[in-house]
């Protein structure tokens, strides 16, 4: 199969559209990973996601943050963010072989004195095809306006 698929790949100059449809789906689970490591509390769980050499700019904090370290400090306080949760707004995702990127719109929902509070963002996570995983290589978040 991988033969056909390099033979493919040279004769056509793009991927079968089965094999773009099997990354794009192992990307949506790759994101969904993430939203479920926030929503269970495991910094571990989310540092895991990206690769080594990630790059990140979080909601909330002005640090580009590029070493593993950097990450994990932003994510040390995911243990006391009480109930709050993220869902999965409308997004997209685009394959361009080893490279990924899933773009789109997500809710942080928690309650505060007893209302539920909703904070609507914007998302591009930029994933690339490493060891037949796909790694966050780039993530920028940031508040709707």
């Amino acid at each position: 199969m991988k033969t056909l698929t390099a033979a493919l790949v040279l004769l056509t100059g793009t991927l079968p559209l089965t094999a773009i449809a099997d990354d794009r789906s192992d990307v949506e689970a790759a994101t969904g990973r993430w939203i479920d490591a926030f929503n269970h509390r495991s910094s571990t769980g989310i540092v895991a996601l990206y690769a080594p050499d990630a790059v990140f700019f979080g909601t909330s904090s002005p640090v580009l943050r590029d070493r593993p370290g950097l990450v994990q400090d932003y994510f040390k306080g995911l243990a006391t963010l009480g109930d709050s949760v993220i869902s999965m707004g409308e997004h997209r995702v685009q394959v361009f072989g080893r490279v990924a990127i899933n773009t789109g719109f997500y809710t942080r929902t928690e309650m505060r004195d007893g209302k539920e509070v909703k904070s609507p963002a914007r998302f591009s996570f930029v994933y690339e095809k490493r060891g037949g995983q796909w790694l966050i290589v780039n993530h920028h978040s940031s508040a709707l306006p």
